[in-house]
């Protein structure tokens, strides 16, 4: 029997997908549960594993083929015995840039290709898969690198380090480029599917979503000698000032449900549970994990999960139930110096809370003019879902409780 692997749809925004590398060879034998290929998706990188056991008789999509449409044919399994000639009759999509790989004889079948060199002279270079991804993206010769990982391993710090001395002049292999007529000169860095997807779903969000903005100042002296006292006494990991954002965003959520909402065309869906998108910057761009039922968390647990998200956010390894889905977002650049910004929403939700740095002003308390401790908050609201004074009343609920964080 032959069965054809079709492009799956890995994320509810997802219609296309890069199918970065095969983990299966034609011939390979395959069983339920094995990892057949590696996939990218607007988001992070997936492994997409076999439901059905039998024998890779053909790939259809070559490794580093962008733009797969979602359900068209990648690969032909057939079930042990059948002949590969014969069953093969699925045909490769149309996608740009889209190869077929030689099928090889009939007899072939069952036996394992020799794995792909990555120089010249035939060595294999070892090299993490996000190493591989980030020197593609950069146009960078991996053979060219050393790695600094166990056995000569090269990892992304090592093609960070040389993008970058290839971008301050050293060697690598970006072209540098003149504008015409004499104007400065420039590094090419191609766009990855992911950046393209980013770009494409945040212009869509500022052209068709009605975003409106309101700012607060909080004075968060109180909330920084607590985290003082508790970093002080306990013996857990340090907690950030972000820590106690997230946890106030999600309580402010539980007393103001309606700012807790995406909206259709059919309905404004109110979500039941308070789960909080956290935005992270990683090297191809935007990505937003979610802290679940933040709402039901204390704060060092909140602090855990979100270290751990953003450490696998940077090496391209979140699930998808970890980046899917959320109801709010806070994005905060506080940490960058940045003392107010607004931000874009991320659809389909309705708000997005960005937050800047925590610096001394000069406030009056009391009647008595004073220094303090201030931070500024800016809520970007689709107009659609959130009405003005539900978003004012969102903004007094995380004021007092950023501002009192006894409440946390």
């Amino acid at each position: 029997m032959q069965i054809t692997l079709r492009m799956p749809a890995l994320s509810p925004s997802m219609t296309e997908g890069t199918l970065l590398k095969w983990q299966k060879s034609e011939g390979d034998r395959v069983f339920s549960g094995d990892v057949i290929a590696e996939i990218e998706t607007d988001k992070a990188v997936i492994e997409f594993e076999a439901v059905e056991e039998g024998i890779l008789s053909k790939i259809l999509v070559a490794e580093g083929t962008e733009g797969v449409q979602v359900d068209a044919p990648i690969a032909v399994l057939v079930t042990a015995g059948e002949e590969a000639s014969g069953a093969v009759t699925a045909t490769a999509p149309s996608s740009p840039g889209a190869e077929s790989h030689d099928p090889g004889r009939a007899d072939d079948v069952g036996t394992s290709q020799p794995a792909p060199t990555d120089s010249a002279g035939g060595e294999r270079i070892v090299a993490s898969p996000v190493a591989r991804r980030m020197a593609e993206e950069y146009g960078l010769d991996l053979a060219q690198i050393v790695g600094s990982g166990p056995g000569g391993r090269i990892g992304k710090e090592d093609v960070a380090a040389a993008r970058e001395r290839a971008s301050s002049g050293g060697s690598g292999s970006q072209a540098a480029a003149t504008v015409p007529g004499g104007g400065p000169k420039f590094h090419a860095v191609p766009n990855s599917p992911k950046r393209k997807v980013i770009a494409r779903r945040l212009t869509e969000s500022k052209q068709q979503t009605p975003h409106f903005y309101l700012t607060i100042d909080c004075v968060v002296d109180n909330l920084l000698k607590s985290r003082a006292e508790i970093n002080a006494s306990s013996g857990k990991a340090k907690l950030s000032v972000n820590d106690f954002i997230v946890r106030a965003a999600a309580l402010a959520l539980h007393q103001v449900p309606a700012a807790n909402a995406s909206w259709t065309e059919a309905a404004i869906l109110r979500y039941d549970e308070i789960d909080v998108s956290v935005a992270v910057a990683t090297s191809e761009g935007l990505i937003t994990p979610i802290v679940r039922q933040a709402d039901r968390k204390e704060l060092h647990q909140i602090s855990s999960e979100i270290t751990a998200l953003a450490r696998r956010a940077q090496d391209v390894g979140l699930k998808p139930e970890e980046f899917q889905g959320g109801g709010f977002t806070v994005s905060n650049l506080g940490m960058y110096g940045v003392r107010q910004f607004a931000a874009i929403i991320n659809p389909p939700q309705g708000c997005i809370l960005a937050v800047g740095v925590c610096e001394p002003r000069a406030i009056v308390h009391d009647g008595q003019l004073a220094v303090g401790s201030v931070m500024t908050c800016t809520l970007s609201v689709d107009h659609r879902v959130v009405d003005g004074a539900v978003g004012a009343e969102f903004l007094q609920a995380f004021k007092a409780l950023i501002e009192d964080p006894s409440r946390l």
